[in-house]
């Protein structure tokens, strides 16, 4: 009996081991999750917001001729930065792997033109939009064949493959060569090893006013413009708050329209 009794009392202390254990991992994810909802304090403590960008997408967010990164997105993302009393750390990669980065949490935010769509709200928090435009698809200019979306039916579009345009492109039937950035798909259809691409029509017309000589063509346009916003992940919380506060400052103080038209001649936010 005396032994029955001390396997009952060992088999209680077990018990009661796993289970505070478990309620251990429990306040481990819940810190974690605690930890993502309260970057906006870490941010603040260190001083320093960290943003995720390609430095390969003229004018979003590119390197100019003495190597400075520079572009819309990252003048927009450096002044929210200062509004929030911190300063602008930007970290590059491909497009492909910005996401990745910032689930690992390399990153605070993207600022890289990432448009906002239902699918990426289910696992992403966003900014109030930030800027507007329309996708244009663009051709080489010796190009006959293709004049609209639909003629894309069967041809090669060079494109990011997880960003909207190559979206745009799959659902008209386009085969999909996977680049790295919007100067490398233009590239491709200046040699003629692509049909076509489609992108941003503020990135085009800011590549045809630098380049004027460049052999393309733009020959459809979309009729509705997209939206993009500021990128974290979610529960963000009071981060994505003081940015969209931010954001609002710089519409209504002139600060946006200022760097807007130093980047495309007009207010770009509608």
């Amino acid at each position: 009996m005396k032994r029955f009794f001390s396997l009952l009392a060992l088999l209680s202390v077990s018990a009661l081991i796993l289970t505070a254990c478990g309620t251990g991992g429990d306040k481990k994810n819940g810190g974690e999750q605690a930890g993502d909802a309260g970057l906006y304090d870490k941010v603040k403590e260190e001083g320093v917001l960290v943003i995720g960008t390609e430095g390969t997408y003229p004018p979003f967010t590119f390197h100019d001729e003495s190597n400075k990164l520079t572009g819309f997105d990252v003048e927009i993302a450096q002044e929210v930065a200062k509004r929030l009393g911190v300063k602008a750390e930007f970290k590059e990669t491909q497009w492909d792997a910005m996401f990745a980065g910032l689930d690992a949490k390399r990153f605070d935010m993207i600022a890289n033109q990432v448009g906002i769509k239902p699918e990426r709200e289910e696992k992403y928090a966003f900014s109030d939009p930030y800027i507007s435009s329309a996708a244009v698809l663009v051709t080489h200019k010796d190009n006959k064949d293709i004049k609209s979306f639909k003629d894309l039916e069967g041809k090669k579009a060079a494109q990011s493959l997880t960003s909207n345009y190559g979206e745009i492109a799959k659902e008209n039937g386009a085969e999909l060569v996977g680049v790295e950035g919007f100067t490398q798909a233009i590239d491709l259809i200046n040699s003629k090893r692509v049909d076509a691409t489609i992108n941003d029509k503020l990135s085009v017309l800011d590549f045809q006013n630098q380049r004027k000589n460049a052999p393309i063509q733009i020959v459809d346009e979309s009729k509705d413009a997209a939206q993009s916003g500021l990128m974290f992940r979610k529960d963000s919380g009071k981060l994505v708050e003081e940015v969209n506060k931010a954001l609002a400052e710089m519409k209504e103080d002139g600060t946006y329209k200022k760097i807007s038209e130093k980047w495309f001649g007009e207010d770009v936010s509608e």
